[in-house]
């Protein structure tokens, strides 16, 4: 094939160009795509977002078509352009080739999509990509819109759809943990503060611990998650509406309504909401604290599974691989590990995001590419992170139980029972003379005659060693198990 056939020639502000003829985008993809050679990641791989930008393309066909802007044909095309998009984004990926690190605050990616969505229609009607005097990316495609309320709306749309997955993974994870409770809700052991004995527990309430713990952020993340659904759409440029005809802002939005099935609505100041990015600033620091607790958690699962020998070894986490390449026998908390480094990202990327938000300057903040590939980074993981954690953790867990009671009663932070009997201080000697002779409370105590067999069994068993808990799942939750 010769060289004519196998491209079509485009033109733009600076030029001509040649164009892949196989390619639905066009000279801003093709220019984009060579100025911003920047990592490997690419749009393609972000199909939330495809289906967004798809969605926001296909109201602003049906708003134009309502006041006339675009014809009847043109606007058909376009939405049935936007469907196959909205309706199958994976099967676009290649025709989305733009590094997720670009300057120009998304309007690449915006014309990217312009470009594909203009080539899709020009086939369906029956003409060859690239004949832009049919049916025009900017012309038609981008009618009544800019890339500064475009870009943003898709984000918060795409962002909002990606939380789903999230939810649904948390939902299974703190079920299991729920379950733990449950399993492990007469398990008696040691609890510590500042890594040091402290007063006996449950290893039943550990993980109901665990379980609140992580409900309280998802309560969190779907209340901040619903500021996602206020939208700039409509603002154009700079916030003025310039280019739209009279009410676009509230049509526009009631056809996207329409469109994603979410309950969108139109900025107060859509001025203020073109260069704001205060949501993704809040919305970022709750993944950051959802990530810190997850964190959390796996810390003390790798510090109550240590050992198995010289640790605390009171329970104990499925084996998942061979743990050295040296060492004979020795198995690695390696699930946990990994949750960690994905919450070390997470709030790495937190701070990025708001290093980008305060970037915005006047009527414009050009940085929320950074923004939307950190956002969307966080949420991926985390979801993926939570699963692993849930699937290949925390459901094989076992609890060594005579470890764990053998830990209590060797103890001195069970002298705690006997201070309203004894007092603080005798207790303070009593604790003492445990450490420095490795004997047990209940041994010094029966040897300076303080206390008889009988009182001590009275006073440590099982219902005194422990406060009463509930730890029966809440119905959200169990459901998932």
């Amino acid at each position: 094939m010769d060289r004519v056939q196998a491209n079509r020639l485009e033109k733009d502000l600076l030029g001509i160009k040649e164009v892949p003829n196989h390619c639905y985008y066009g000279i801003h993809t093709m220019r984009a795509l060579e100025n911003f050679k920047i990592s490997s990641l690419n749009i393609g791989q972000q199909p939330y977002f495809l289906c967004a930008l798809a969605q926001v393309k296909k109201a602003s066909a049906q708003a134009n078509l309502e006041v006339g802007k675009i014809s009847e044909q043109i606007s058909r095309a376009i939405q049935g352009a936007c469907d196959l998009i909205i309706q199958n984004p994976e099967h676009w990926h290649k025709e989305f080739p733009l590094d997720v690190y670009q300057g120009g605050a998304g309007t690449s990616i915006n014309m990217n999509m312009n470009e594909v969505i203009a080539n899709i229609a020009l086939e369906m009607l029956g003409y060859r990509k690239g004949q832009y005097d049919i049916l025009n990316p900017n012309d038609h495609v981008n009618k009544s819109q800019s890339t500064n309320d475009v870009y943003p709306t898709a984000l918060r749309l795409a962002t909002y759809s990606m939380l789903d997955p999230l939810f649904e993974q948390m939902q299974h994870l703190i079920a299991s943990l729920e379950n733990k409770a449950l399993e492990f809700k007469t398990v008696l052991k040691m609890g510590r503060t500042q890594l040091q004995d402290a007063v006996p527990m449950t290893l039943g309430q550990e993980f109901h611990a665990f379980a609140t713990l992580l409900k309280e952020d998802v309560r969190l993340i779907k209340t901040t998650r619903e500021l996602l659904l206020e939208i700039n759409l409509g603002a154009t440029a700079i916030g003025t509406g310039i280019n739209t005809a009279s009410g676009h802002a509230k049509r526009v939005t009631r056809y996207l309504q329409q469109v994603t099935g979410l309950k969108v609505k139109t900025s107060e100041d859509y001025v203020e909401a073109t260069s704001d990015c205060g949501v993704f600033i809040l919305l970022s620091s709750t993944l950051k604290r959802l990530a810190v607790k997850l964190s959390k958690i796996c810390n003390d699962l790798r510090l109550l599974s240590s050992g198995p020998r010289a640790g605390f070894a009171e329970i104990q986490l499925p084996e998942m691989q061979a743990g050295s390449s040296i060492m004979p026998a020795k198995i690695n908390p390696v699930i946990p590990e990994v949750v960690n480094q994905i919450a070390f990202k997470v709030i790495g990327n937190d701070l990025t995001i708001t290093f980008a938000a305060e970037a915005g300057q006047l009527q414009l903040n050009a940085m929320e590419p950074v923004i939307a590939y950190s956002i969307q980074e966080s949420i991926s993981l985390l979801t993926q992170a939570v699963r692993t954690l849930d699937e290949k953790c925390i459901q094989g867990i076992r609890a060594n139980e005579q470890v764990c009671r053998d830990s209590v009663m060797r103890s001195v932070g069970i002298v705690t029972l006997l201070d309203p009997i004894l007092g603080h201080g005798l207790c303070d000697e009593i604790g003492k003379q445990c450490i420095a002779e490795n004997k047990t409370i209940p041994e010094v105590v029966l040897e300076r005659g303080l206390l008889t067999q009988e009182q001590l069994d009275e006073i440590f068993k099982f219902e005194n060693l422990v406060s009463e808990i509930v730890v029966v799942p809440d119905e959200e939750f169990i459901q998932a198990s």
